[in-house]
């Protein structure tokens, strides 16, 4: 089981590195969007020198054309370095792009997965990663729980090396279905970290062990103080 961040934010990624088991980093243009008109390939070096190169950094192509998206790829692994995974959407296009990256051995998550036969079609492509929209497609009336279940049979039955990188959630609720039913990582939002943490029974909890605590030895004591 991995945990990605989907962020572009120095200080979030800076904050919670140390705190959960961070396997690596996605961004697409939207969240690039969220951080202003930055300097692009500095950014993305600067998350890189972060999170080491050990964790793994997912970074989306912008053209729409077959030649273009080659060379957004081209350039990502240029100028920021070779270990990027290079995001593809699954379109007729991308798909063409995802089998030409395979070929030359580029690390590859294919993205904008709303369907089934979408992610069979990346799986047969030799993607690394496959990202199911899971609350896009809820919005769809699509059951992402089922497709996320098929897509790890897939996997399994064809013996494929893809893993389900889960992406697009609303609330913790369905990074832990998707989970359940069968993705081996998620990609997930600072406010849905937030939302995980700040459960007002946590904060209950660690207060009222404190309370006990110090009745027993004194307030403002801890175990290393006594």
């Amino acid at each position: 089981m991995e945990f990605m961040l989907d962020t572009a934010n120095f200080a979030d990624i800076e904050k919670y590195e140390k705190i959960i088991p961070l396997a690596g980093v996605t961004s697409n243009p939207s969240i690039i969007k969220n951080e202003g008109k930055i300097e692009f390939f500095a950014h993305m070096k600067q998350i890189r020198d972060i999170i080491g190169t050990e964790k793994s950094l997912h970074v989306q192509v912008v053209a729409q054309d077959y030649e273009g998206m080659l060379q957004d790829a081209e350039t990502i692994l240029e100028k920021i370095d070779a270990n990027v995974f290079i995001k593809v959407p699954v379109s007729e296009t991308g798909l063409k792009v995802i089998k030409e990256l395979k070929k030359r051995n580029v690390n590859v998550t294919a993205t904008a997965i709303y369907t089934k036969f979408q992610a069979y079609l990346a799986i047969a492509a030799g993607a690394d990663n496959i990202a199911p929209y899971f609350n896009r497609m809820e919005n769809l009336n699509i059951d992402p729980r089922e497709a996320i279940a098929e897509m790890a049979k897939e996997i399994a039955r064809t013996n494929s090396t893809t893993k389900i990188l889960a992406a697009s959630f609303k609330n913790i609720g369905q990074v832990n279905a998707a989970l359940e039913n069968g993705a081996q990582a998620a990609t997930i939002g600072v406010d849905i970290l937030k939302q995980a943490f700040n459960m007002p029974s946590i904060e209950k909890a660690v207060n009222d062990f404190t309370a006990d605590w110090e009745t027993n030895y004194g307030e403002g004591t801890t175990v290393s103080s006594i």
